[in-house]
């Protein structure tokens, strides 16, 4: 059952073979086995996930349940809820009861879902590795001496384990995509605007983006069509028609365009991972898919741009932390500017106090044209490169990280390394476009341990529902998202 999909659950469900009660609590068994040694959850409230569970059952009697109606998921501790802790990883929220729900929390109530719990995450959605969370790191389920990625790492962490049917993440510059690939399962960043913000912790509001990461295309497209959708809170939000995600799934691939870019095949890429990519590029080929060359330009600047951009958008997101509405507030002070202080000295860590100072940096009078107006300024020479490599391709692939998960530790002392590790995923968010990365195989680390690896595709605006049908179709001929880590298998499947 737990590796079921979400529509083989929603089949169950609606059919009465299960309940939505004896489903959300076979999650919650795993969880209480397994989170001790991963750490995938922050906060968990059983008696509140079991009412909700039998508020679906009831639904599904009373013949108005939805697709994903009683379906337990994991939500990332970036998102409100209502009654529900949410920390957004930090000190500075741990004490914080959400008052509201975030639209994408909604749009799950409103579909009968279950919430299992808020997952662990990098501070304020600091990180790539979730090493910088106030309530520990979380462990990869393939490896536990391993991260999962970032910053969504505990829902990574989660899906992987089969800690929950699916979860919700974030991506600012790859932190749905780069955990998907080192813990093997699918995870979707829709177009900027798809899915609203409100309600989501704000880190970089100019590339923050919600999505889904599940098991397969299939189970994000249902997963999107609940997620997706006009949200008039939010000022980015974008007021299109509904449309349903799953509809092109099936559809051939035939003469597809795929492009690769060069930048994306070059110095410091693995060369392990690089050979698993080139393998699911091969069968694409099989499946009638046409390779194109291309070119991105100005890929290799898009780490300094986004490190200029998204530290001067939390510079100002994060200046709300006071100590004085909510938050973290010390415990002695001698004036209001030595609370401020010692308040957000001691509430957030030092990856986030990092990003804070280079942001207001760069946003100060003097460098301002130098550092951040330059900077924007080259985004849209990094956008401009997708308009043009769109006009060769239908979707572009290449690796989702240039690695496959690297020990705990390994990176925390160089930002640098770390930050490197979003290389290929930056520029989608600073371009606003859709990117996913889908399970195409295994690799050997350095030391000898087989760990998974991610394909990216990377899609024109809007484009979701033929990148779904790519990953579709693809999965349709492998099994890699099937897998499981062994660390974590049912006893009678080992």
């Amino acid at each position: 059952m737990i590796n079921s999909s979400l529509k083989q659950l929603g089949d169950l469900l609606q059919t009465k073979k299960i309940s939505s009660v004896e489903l959300t609590q076979t999650f919650l068994n795993r969880i209480q086995q397994y989170n001790p040694s991963i750490n995938a959850y922050i906060a968990l409230d059983e008696a509140r996930t079991i009412a909700q569970a039998k508020a679906a059952d009831e639904r599904i009697a009373s013949g108005n349940a939805m697709p994903l109606t009683g379906v337990p998921f994991a939500q990332k501790d970036i998102f409100c809820a209502k009654g529900w802790q949410t920390t957004c990883g930090s000190k500075m929220l741990a004490n914080f009861i959400a008052p509201y729900d975030a639209h994408v929390i909604t749009q799950f109530d409103t579909a009968g879902a279950v919430n299992l719990g808020k997952t662990n995450m990098d501070e304020f959605a600091m990180g790539s590795s979730n090493e910088t969370s106030y309530f520990g790191g979380v462990k990869n389920p393939w490896s536990f001496d391993r991260v999962p990625g970032g910053s969504s790492g505990g829902s990574a962490a989660a899906v992987a384990a089969r800690l929950c049917a699916a979860a919700t993440g974030t991506d600012t510059g790859g932190s749905i995509r780069q955990p998907a690939s080192l813990c093997g399962f699918t995870g979707l960043k829709p177009t900027y605007g798809v899915v609203s913000r409100f309600g989501m912790i704000a880190f970089a509001s100019s590339l923050d983006q919600a999505g889904p990461m599940a098991k397969s295309a299939e189970d994000c497209a249902l997963m999107m069509n609940v997620m997706a959708g006009f949200d008039e809170r939010d000022s980015t939000s974008l007021n299109r028609e509904k449309e349903d995600y799953t509809r092109d799934l099936n559809k051939p691939l035939q003469g597809l365009k795929v492009g690769l870019p060069k930048e994306y095949f070059s110095e410091g890429l693995d060369t392990n991972v690089g050979k698993v990519i080139e393998a699911a590029i091969a069968e694409y080929k099989k499946l009638g898919a046409e390779i194109v060359d291309i070119s991105l330009p100005n890929t290799g600047l898009s780490i300094p741009v986004y490190y200029v951009l998204a530290p001067a958008e939390a510079s100002s997101n994060l200046s709300r932390y006071d100590g004085v509405r909510y938050g973290h507030r010390a415990a002695e002070y001698t004036d209001l500017m030595d609370m401020y202080n010692k308040s957000r000295a001691e509430g957030f860590g030092a990856e986030v106090k990092r990003r804070i100072l280079i942001g207001t940096y760069v946003l100060s009078a003097g460098y301002y044209d130098a550092y951040y107006l330059k900077a924007q300024q080259i985004r849209r020479l990094i956008a401009q490169d997708f308009v043009e490599a769109f006009k060769q391709c239908d979707v572009i692939m290449g690796p989702a990280a240039p690695s496959t998960a690297f020990k705990a530790g390994e990176k925390v002392d160089d930002p640098v390394a770390m930050y490197l590790q979003d290389i290929y995923t930056i520029s989608t968010n600073l371009a606003g476009l859709p990117g996913m990365s889908v399970p195409a195989g295994f690799a050997q680390s350095d030391d000898g341990v087989s760990l998974p690896v991610g394909l990216q595709i990377i899609g024109n605006y809007f484009d979701e529902a033929r990148m779904l049908n790519v990953a579709h179709k693809y999965q349709q001929v492998t099994d890699w998202h099937e897998r499981m880590p062994e660390l974590v298998l049912p006893k009678e499947a080992k």
